[in-house]
């Protein structure tokens, strides 16, 4: 695709292959699943503690020792890109209880180089070996190539690859992953969970002038948001996160843990200097090329027997990598974690990530807890 200078799309170039929209193969309709006797309609929020208790019932049948609270199912209605009645299903019993869920997520399209969607769903305990999550898999990857297959309607975004996505936890059973090899999905990255005791001495990186690290504010969001942007935009994967986006999914944020770093050796002219056109950052805004978000998961402290500030987000713009700024982010992080009573750091790390971030973690005493795998169809 031709971009001006900028690195906005400009006129696009012809699309001389198969458009996503032929890639994508959706079927006209969805095969919503018939296995088990279910009764099958999309989720509403009224659902959300029903989901939530289903969804907990799932993980704890996989071995997992975390789980997903109802803010975190609640904050799914909120995303940017979604659509209950076409993008979740759930399966209810005779007498109304639920038993499987299903759910594809979307993503924004604006300045991307991919087209995504994501695939989720989990069958209780009591009624798996009936094929539900069988057909669920193939209702949700139906779904997925649907909604990739519509944005070829937009010029722009017709000659993208696309990708649909599935996780699996190392603790989740082993055949699993079968069930998304048998749908079409192949293994095709691995990630880690990392711990790091806070009990044992953390060592203090500071930084020199003219950066300085300050704590997260609303003044800096967007300035973070365009800093996280170009931190992970060599990232396998990563794409560009909008203002909505940015905001989504911070039921667990804890603006206490979460810190950014600042040149102050630059005269910022705001995001219009980075991306014409973006005016969500105004001139003389401080220049973030760091951060580190912090998010708290207390709902699975007891569980997991012990309390941890986790690491959502860590990143350093490209040109400043090199400056121990994540080292020093991190290590503050840690530093207030245990302030604040924490016995553990913890976060989730790409094992092929391109920075060198795995040496890092090594280095300041992470080691692994468990991890998982992604998996993915490539369109």
């Amino acid at each position: 695709m031709s971009t001006n200078p900028s690195g906005l799309s400009a006129v696009p170039d012809p699309v001389t292959g198969p458009t996503i929209a032929e890639r994508a193969a959706a079927p006209r309709t969805l095969p919503v699943p018939t296995a088990g006797g279910l009764t099958w309609r999309p989720w509403t929020r009224a659902d959300v503690p029903a989901l939530t208790e289903l969804m907990n019932a799932v993980e704890k049948a996989d071995g997992r020792d975390w789980f997903i609270s109802p803010g975190e199912v609640e904050e799914l209605f909120d995303a940017p890109v979604f659509d209950a009645a076409a993008d979740t299903l759930v399966g209810l019993d005779a007498d109304g209880t639920m038993l499987a869920h299903g759910s594809v997520e979307r993503y924004p399209t604006a300045g991307v180089s991919l087209l995504r969607a994501a695939v989720t769903g989990g069958v209780h305990p009591t009624r798996r070996g009936e094929g539900i999550g069988t057909e669920l898999l193939a209702w949700g990857t139906g779904r997925a190539r649907q909604a990739l297959a519509a944005s070829g309607t937009d010029p722009e975004l017709a000659g993208l690859p696309g990708r649909i996505t599935a996780h699996v936890c190392d603790v989740d059973p082993p055949e699993r992953h079968d069930l998304l090899r048998a749908a079409g999905y192949e293994p095709m990255r691995y990630y880690a969970n990392l711990l790091r005791d806070l009990s044992a001495p953390v060592p203090a990186i500071g930084l020199e002038p003219p950066l300085r690290l300050v704590p997260w504010s609303d003044a800096l969001e967007d300035a973070t948001r365009l800093a996280r942007n170009d931190a992970f935009r060599d990232h396998w994967g990563s794409q560009p996160r909008t203002p909505e986006s940015w905001r989504a999914h911070r039921s667990a944020f804890a603006p206490q843990w979460s810190f950014v770093v600042i040149d102050e050796s630059v005269r910022y002219e705001g995001s219009e200097q980075e991306r014409p056109g973006d005016t969500t950052v105004p001139p003389g805004t401080p220049y973030v090329v760091g951060l580190h978000r912090g998010e708290r998961y207390e709902h699975d402290w007891e569980s997991q027997g012990y309390t941890a500030g986790y690491t959502g987000l860590l990143g350093v713009r490209r040109a400043y990598r090199g400056r121990r700024i994540a080292a020093a982010l991190l290590t503050h992080a840690m530093h207030v974690y245990a302030a604040d009573g924490m016995q553990r750091a913890e976060l989730d790390v790409d094992t092929d990530n391109p920075t060198g971030a795995p040496a890092l973690y090594a280095r300041l005493g992470y080691t692994k807890s468990d991890g998982s795998t992604l998996h993915t169809i490539e369109l």
